[in-house]
């Protein structure tokens, strides 16, 4: 599993809106379905905001493991 299909899950599971992610990594909603549609990539520093507002390890956003933590 891609980093951008383990966005879009983590995102569609907990009931949120791209506009409402996308706040929280400062873009706007159509910035935030470019990452999750493969037209951009996915800063660094966007990645731990993420990881820390899921609570998730990187290596799970990023589909290196299935473990959460």
């Amino acid at each position: 599993m891609n980093y951008r299909t383990r966005m879009r899950n983590l995102r569609e599971d907990r009931d949120f809106t791209q506009k409402q992610i996308g706040a929280i990594i400062n873009k706007s909603q159509q910035g935030y379905s470019h990452i999750e549609d493969g037209r951009a990539e996915l800063k660094i520093d966007d990645l731990i905001k993420l990881c820390d507002f899921y609570n998730v390890s990187a290596d799970y956003f990023i589909g290196r493991s299935d473990k959460t933590k």
